[in-house]
């Protein structure tokens, strides 16, 4: 049987390259030979995690097709998110969590898709499906992605499913107050001033193309935003030099205070009147926009923008 290579999106959280982690280690107890890479480098969050549970990320990519003819696909089927040469190998395979857009196959595939707030979650009950064992310090990084994904279960994609998965992989991995361990982590992802330009509006960020409309959607977790927006004017020139070279029209940034779970928009491009539509509120003369409760880009951000843009 040929290697597949297993992996999830570009600019990977915490949840991506846990989830191709744990999917490799699945499908392989299944007999596939895959190996779990990444499509770019563990941000501050995700290394805590490996530090902490003594696991190495998965070597870094830029195309697959050089190596396999097969892929997995974990955290995400857009393929504007994906590897750049996606469209020259077959998908096998597919676990996701987000909406299903430009996704196409030529061949069938084995496609597990659940409105869970982390891919993680969905791979635990994969796991317990099966009756395969989680090793204990994987079970720390899918303990770990959850709580990233789902902003220590305080996010609005947080289900029943989540919360019983977390209690299951503390358990496995030996953390005894998961909570007091989800600051910690939380908190090693969210020092903005560790971060340049670049990373805080481009190192969470994702492609998306909605009525005809080219849009990066970045987002930065911090603890207090005056850590973010002090640096505005530098921010918004970043995203300009983002914009012009990968044509986008239009560049949001949430910054999103991680401890009380409010969210404020920084907005530059075209259409910024749809954005204001999106949310039912104005953009200040600062092109900033407060957004109480809105943590989720998934769930409280792209749904209102897809019903703005193309509805």
């Amino acid at each position: 049987m040929d290697k597949e290579l297993v992996f999830g999106h570009q600019k990977p959280d915490t949840d991506a390259i846990t989830a191709a982690m744990a999917f490799s280690y699945f499908q392989n107890q299944l007999g596939y030979e895959t190996e779990a890479v990444a499509l770019g480098e563990p941000n501050d969050e995700t290394k805590f995690a490996l530090n902490k549970f003594g696991m190495k990320a998965p070597r870094v990519v830029k195309t697959v097709a050089n190596e396999v003819d097969k892929v997995m696909l974990v955290d995400h089927n857009e393929p504007q998110q994906s590897v750049s040469d996606i469209d020259k190998v077959t998908v096998t395979h597919l676990v996701d969590h987000h909406r299903l857009a430009n996704f196409n196959t030529a061949q069938p595939l084995w496609a597990t898709l659940r409105p869970y707030g982390c891919v993680s979650t969905i791979l635990t009950e994969m796991f317990q499906e099966k009756h395969i064992d989680i090793p204990a310090n994987l079970a720390g990084m899918m303990l770990s992605a959850i709580i990233s994904d789902t902003l220590l279960l305080n996010s609005p994609t947080t289900t029943d499913h989540d919360r019983e998965a977390v209690k299951y992989l503390a358990k496995v991995a030996g953390v005894d107050d998961y909570e007091k361990y989800g600051v910690e982590m939380l908190k090693a992802g969210a020092n903005v001033d560790a971060k340049d330009d670049a990373t805080i509006v481009d190192g969470d960020a994702k492609t998306f193309e909605l009525g005809g409309t080219k849009m990066r959607i970045g987002q930065v977790n911090a603890v207090e935003l005056d850590d973010v927006f002090k640096r505005q004017a530098d921010l918004e020139k970043k995203m300009h030099e983002l914009m012009d070279a990968n044509g986008y029209q239009l560049f949001i940034l949430i910054a999103t205070n991680i401890l009380n779970s409010d969210s404020e928009l920084l907005v530059v491009g075209d259409d910024t009147d749809k954005v204001e539509e999106a949310f039912g509120h104005k953009l200040g003369d600062n092109k900033r926009m407060n957004l109480p409760g809105v943590v989720s880009r998934k769930k409280q951000v792209v749904p209102p923008l897809t019903k703005a843009f193309e509805g």
